[in-house]
């Protein structure tokens, strides 16, 4: 299928010459995705394939003998796709002087599974060299309409039949997704698990307890939208705090878990030191108010990420919790200021959670939502509502990327 990424990176390949970084998580379309953006003409270089990574050892002045890239060349841009680059250890001085020699004569796209800011093995700064896109599961937005960077909210729309609920039952990766199979979704759940500890986090850390790592994984699905408690976690798994808060960074540069962490600013006696954890994978989640929570945290996240790689600002996402046990699931930040809060609830029918008035008012947030799973979708705006108001699930993440 295809993604709303693709027009993103054609918009970045005709207005920049910075190389595009897209990253995401294993499996979620980046190499399929970064050839189609690249157009027919296009040379692919994969690391994991021996004789791509034989042409890259060999430098950039050799690769671009080979591709006919030359400097000095009157034709258009070529475009090339350098796919896992990452796992080579001198990938940044490699792209460096690739951009800094043949940038005037080529365009770049680097894939990768693993965060390219994260795993720096050397070499000079990439810094003004490329600019980053981070790549999500697909959400009920990219499903509904394509992608839009002139506006943070769109007008709400409904899902096809059974595409919403196949979307929170099956996650947001391609396959699965598509497939809509339990017996696909199990077989493909266990090849990704393999795929992620066995080779990820072996070839990109130092780790060797990947048995361990794996019980740490275990524990993280069980304890969704919870505060991450480091003492427990390493007592389960018999490890130290520094070993678990370590494993915890690793498997966030995979992109199996990501963290939520609290808003203290304006909150007094606000929690400051217990983020919340949550999977990339939503399907994942154990139990149906986890999955829930984690979808909706899901498509926030890539709200925030899409509309700040978009250059619309710079957003975030976050919760609120304070000593006296008041909480509301979400905040997402826009420029440094408090713009709408969300609480997730799986039914309609419970009362409105008094916190989001309290923390609306506190914080100075323009909208504050308690949206619900089992309501109808409604075709109404909801950020036309400045007061706490209950809406259908359904119909806020359809107003999202």
């Amino acid at each position: 299928m295809k993604r709303l990424y693709e027009t993103l990176i054609r918009e970045h390949l005709g207005e920049h010459r910075q190389m595009v970084f897209l990253t995401g998580p294993r499996q979620v379309g980046k190499t399929t995705t970064g050839r189609v953006s690249a157009g027919p003409r296009h040379a692919y270089l994969n690391w994991d394939i021996q004789s791509d990574r034989l042409t890259l050892t060999r430098g950039p002045a050799r690769l671009a003998e080979a591709l006919q890239v030359s400097s000095r060349s009157s034709s258009g841009h070529r475009t090339v796709v350098f796919d896992e680059i990452h796992k080579y250890s001198k990938w940044r001085t490699f792209l460096k002087g690739w951009f800094d020699g043949w940038s005037n004569r080529s365009r770049t796209i680097v894939t990768g599974s693993a965060r390219l800011d994260v795993f720096r093995r050397g070499g000079d700064s990439l810094m003004g060299r490329y600019l980053l896109y981070r790549m999500h599961p697909i959400s009920l937005g990219e499903l509904l309409r394509g992608w839009s960077p002139e506006k943070e909210i769109r007008p709400p729309r409904r899902s096809g039949k059974d595409a919403f609920r196949h979307l929170l039952t099956y996650g947001g990766y391609p396959e699965p997704f598509l497939k809509a199979s339990s017996r696909f979704w199990n077989r493909w759940q266990r090849l990704r698990a393999d795929q992620l500890f066995r080779d990820d986090l072996r070839d990109l850390t130092r780790i060797q307890e990947l048995g361990q790592m794996q019980v740490l994984a275990q524990l993280i699905e069980s304890r969704v939208g919870q505060p991450v408690n480091l003492s427990n976690l390493a007592s389960e798994v018999n490890i130290s705090v520094d070993t678990v808060r370590r494993w915890i960074l690793s498997l966030e540069a995979v992109y199996h878990c990501f963290i939520v962490r609290p808003w203290h600013l304006n909150v007094s006696k606000s929690l400051r030191k217990q983020p919340k954890i949550y999977l990339w994978d939503w399907s994942r989640a154990a139990g149906a108010g986890a999955r829930i929570e984690n979808f909706v945290a899901a498509h926030l996240l890539k709200a925030v990420q899409g509309w700040t790689d978009a250059g619309l600002g710079e957003y975030g996402l976050y919760y609120l919790r304070d000593k006296l046990k008041r909480e509301v699931d979400f905040l997402v930040v826009r420029g440094g200021d408090p713009w709408f809060l969300v609480e997730v609830k799986s039914s309609g029918r419970r009362g409105m959670n008094p916190n989001l008035a309290y923390f609306q008012k506190t914080i100075g947030a323009s909208h504050a939502f308690q949206i619900a799973f089992d309501l109808p979708f409604q075709e109404k705006d909801c950020f036309s509502e400045s007061e706490p108001v209950r809406v259908p699930a359904e119909t806020l993440l359809s107003q999202l990327v």
